[in-house]
């Protein structure tokens, strides 16, 4: 049996994408991670994917969006993988490629509420008392794909965006490859 193939697309320090690799390399998910896309060049995630042997695939936005979508499903295709996960990648794809690829993302909040690129910060100033973390297919919309998962974290008064983002990160590690094993095992028997 061929282990699953997973591509992680990730911008920014990478915590979500090394909670992957590191369920991978313990054999906690069963599955290999055949390439991780970015499009910041000096993203922490990049090191992170050299030091765990995985490709890694710079992509930055081009001011020819159609270039860089483009960019984006030819690289998917050349590593062919049973599922994406979106993990911080801070970018919209495109229909096309939504259509095309099985892709997850994590998002700081509870979905429906709070989509977007500023969750927590929305949260925070929307007085909300619980925010969390959301795990969900992707679709040609902002945050609105069915939700597969997701976790509570409780909003303190004393909590500013960088703690609550914070804790609400080690949410979404455990949930995203809590999440991920069970993916895996409907891929197993499908």
């Amino acid at each position: 049996m061929t282990k699953a193939r997973l591509v992680i697309l990730a911008s920014g320090n990478g915590s979500i994408a090394q909670s992957i690799i590191d369920a991978v390399a313990s054999k906690v998910l069963d599955a290999q991670v055949v390439g991780l896309i970015c499009d910041k060049e000096n993203a922490q995630v990049i090191e992170r994917a050299k030091s765990a042997g995985i490709s890694e695939f710079l992509i930055p936005m081009k001011s020819d969006r159609k270039l860089w979508d483009s960019e984006i499903i030819n690289t998917l295709e050349e590593l062919s993988p049973d599922l994406v996960v979106s993990a911080g990648f801070m970018r919209i794809l495109s229909a096309e490629c939504v259509e095309r690829f099985r892709i997850v993302n994590s998002h700081p909040a509870l979905l429906p509420l709070f989509p977007g690129a500023h969750a927590v910060r929305d949260a925070l100033a929307a007085g909300a008392k619980e925010t969390g973390v959301s795990i969900h297919w992707v679709d040609s919309g902002v945050d609105t794909g069915e939700v597969i998962a997701q976790e509570s974290v409780s909003i303190s008064a004393s909590d500013t965006e960088v703690i609550l983002h914070e804790r609400i990160k080690i949410a979404e590690r455990k949930l995203i490859v809590a999440t991920l094993q069970t993916l895996l095992a409907d891929h197993v028997r499908s």
